[in-house]
């Protein structure tokens, strides 16, 4: 069966093969090996794919649309983690060490996945060492992801937010022209991911649009001049 997503005619191969860095410059037989038992599914918004303990048989791989992925602290308040987009997987810590998933992963909008076994993709860890080193950069660049977010914790709500476009525009920003386009998520979305409240998020994006550096549109956010507003965080 042929799903084809967005407009550029792709199907669920297509997007994997050319999309996903896991699978770049890999032996197109080890590739096909590896995705060779799909199961390809369609979520709307504000679905949860996988839950908390869930166990890890499967990993997935985003075809089309944003997930977030979500834990609580211990006062049971939200606290975003990440947000994926096409070409991103989710569930391969389950996957390789075995242990019950530690997050929950929910839909932003409405969102297209391909999973495939989790042996299947250890398989291909096996018997191709590029994968491996895929894999590692794809952690490695999570990870610094993360100690960024942990080294202005304390810093003011303006750096926080920033950082949080930066981090989209990191992640799944495109250039357009001299600038970068990101989504326009939900205050909501932006308040659990910075740790600010959803007034101060508000407050904070209308400031930067006064400055010039970020301008809204319903469904993305347009940054002009990406130097300006790196230099808010230093």
């Amino acid at each position: 069966m042929t799903y084809r997503y967005g407009t550029s005619g792709e199907d669920w191969r297509q997007i994997l093969i050319n999309r996903c860095a896991l699978f770049q410059g890999l032996a197109a037989e080890s590739v096909e090996r590896a995705i060779a038992h799909p199961v390809l599914r369609s979520f709307p918004a504000n679905h949860v794919i996988v839950f908390e303990n869930d166990d890890g048989a499967s990993i997935h791989f985003i075809l089309q649309g944003w997930v977030k992925v979500r834990t609580h602290n211990l006062d049971g308040k939200e606290i975003t983690l990440n947000l994926l987009s096409q070409g991103d997987l989710f569930g391969e810590m389950a996957a390789l060490d075995a242990i019950p998933r530690s997050t929950d992963v929910i839909t932003l909008e409405s969102t297209h996945i391909c999973s495939i076994p989790a042996q299947d993709f250890l398989d291909l860890l096996r018997v191709e060492p590029m994968a491996g080193i895929h894999l590692c950069q794809l952690l490695a660049f999570r990870l610094r992801q993360v100690n960024r977010r942990l080294r202005l914790r304390e810093a003011d709500s303006m750096a926080r937010l920033v950082d949080v476009l930066l981090f989209l525009v990191d992640g799944q920003g495109t250039s357009e022209g001299t600038g970068w386009v990101i989504p326009a998520f939900p205050h909501r979305e932006l308040s659990s991911f910075s740790g600010l409240a959803r007034e101060t998020v508000t407050r904070v994006l209308r400031k930067l649009e006064k400055k010039g550096l970020v301008l809204r549109d319903r469904e993305v956010m347009r940054i002009p001049d990406l130097a300006s507003l790196e230099a808010l965080v230093g």
